[in-house]
């Protein structure tokens, strides 16, 4: 049964000495806002790390399945809908009836997770429907402006034995923020849920905690020490809601 109550959230995680979140157009510096100086981590970053653990932990047992994940063809992964209801698709069209076009989409939050909770396009050449999901994350802010440091680092290995005839050593560089705390507020949409994706109490449940260890199995290099420090779940009285979002904001720590 979907979840009967609206739902927002605000978490604080932080970084030492890593690069949070990298942007591909600034040579993978941290991303950072050059008016203000303030640290970015964008939503699609973190819906990245909760579909991440959701696939550790769950290892695609049935229902929680992740749609948007390394290496998937999302094609291939639309054929298993119809091949369910033992339909043939047509190019780029959903089925005409209605009733069938909806066990297609259907079948599609029923069995990923993360289309269950964030939606999905899934208007490719084997279509799925689009989704909405219920749960939406802003970009994650940090609370001070940020310095981002380039630091040189050296491989004593070389690549080819033609660098090796010319030079003992190679050099690199890393980007790091020196610390910084971030918050990131979040929307579950009790009413998307009933009427759209199935999203349920287990489904939010598992939100909750990957959110809680976020980070726990994405160490590396470069995130060494990232943290989830605080998570804020404010919870409506209806599936509605008693208060508008941005006057919950105001009143969150």
């Amino acid at each position: 049964m979907a979840i009967e109550n609206r739902y927002e959230f605000v978490m604080l995680f932080d970084v030492e000495n890593g690069n949070p979140n990298g942007d591909p157009d600034a040579g993978n510096m941290p991303r950072i806002d050059p008016e203000t100086s303030y640290g970015i981590v964008t939503d699609v970053c973190i819906k990245r790390k909760i579909r991440d653990y959701v696939a550790t932990v769950k290892e695609e047992e049935p229902g929680f399945q992740i749609y948007v994940r390394d290496g998937a063809v999302l094609n291939a992964q639309h054929e298993l809908a119809y091949k369910n209801y033992e339909m043939k698709p047509e190019e780029k069209k959903l089925p005409k009836d209605e009733a069938d076009a909806k066990k297609i989409t259907g079948f599609m939050c029923e069995n990923f997770y993360d289309i269950r909770t964030f939606g999905a396009v899934m208007t490719t050449k084997v279509n799925c429907g689009q989704v909405r999901g219920p749960v939406q994350i802003n970009f994650a802010r940090s609370i001070d402006p940020i310095v981002p440091q380039e630091i040189t680092i050296t491989r004593v290995a070389v690549t080819s034995k033609e660098d090796a005839e010319k030079k003992e050593h190679e050099m690199g560089r890393k980007h790091i923020v020196p610390y910084a705390l971030y918050r990131v507020e979040g929307y579950i949409s009790a009413n998307l849920a009933q009427k759209v994706t199935g999203f349920d109490d287990t489904d939010l449940d598992l939100l909750w905690e990957s959110l809680i260890n976020l980070f726990e199995h994405d160490h590396s290099a470069a995130r060494g020490k990232m943290a989830t420090r605080k998570l804020f779940v404010f919870k409506h009285d209806s599936a509605l809601g008693c208060a508008p979002s941005h006057v919950r904001s105001i009143r969150s720590p």
